[in-house]
């Protein structure tokens, strides 16, 4: 899917961890991933950049942090202008929600791997 690159804020190393699997599956759907998050590692040999990098040209940001944690994060999401951003289960948030409407940046309550598993990504 080219163009769909795709920013998962809350990657962890631990494949136990949801965004561990958005990152393989992302990455295997043959979608440009980057790996943003606090710990230091990789996935599936993508290295998990640190937090607040800046990056251009994200066309999908899928978030897996709390809505509290979301917070210091706004700015950063508005400067990287995101095509659209992702809240998936548990990390829905109306306060950000809002702010990326102001901005004109679309944003849906979904699961990442559920778009991905049905084409609808």
């Amino acid at each position: 899917m080219v163009g769909k690159r795709t920013l998962v804020l809350g990657a962890s190393p631990n494949p136990t961890r949801t965004a561990y699997r958005a990152v393989c599956l992302l990455s295997e759907k043959g979608i440009e991933v980057i790996p943003m998050g606090i710990k230091k590692g990789e996935i599936n040999g993508i290295p998990i950049v640190p937090a607040f990098e800046p990056l251009k040209d994200i066309d999908t940001l899928t978030l897996y942090i709390s809505t509290e944690l979301q917070k210091e994060y706004y700015d950063y999401i508005i400067s990287i202008q995101p095509k659209r951003v992702l809240f998936n289960p548990g990390t829905e948030n109306p306060a950000l929600s809002s702010l990326l409407t102001q901005h004109y940046i679309q944003w849906e309550n979904a699961c990442t791997l559920v778009l991905l598993s049905t084409n609808q990504y």
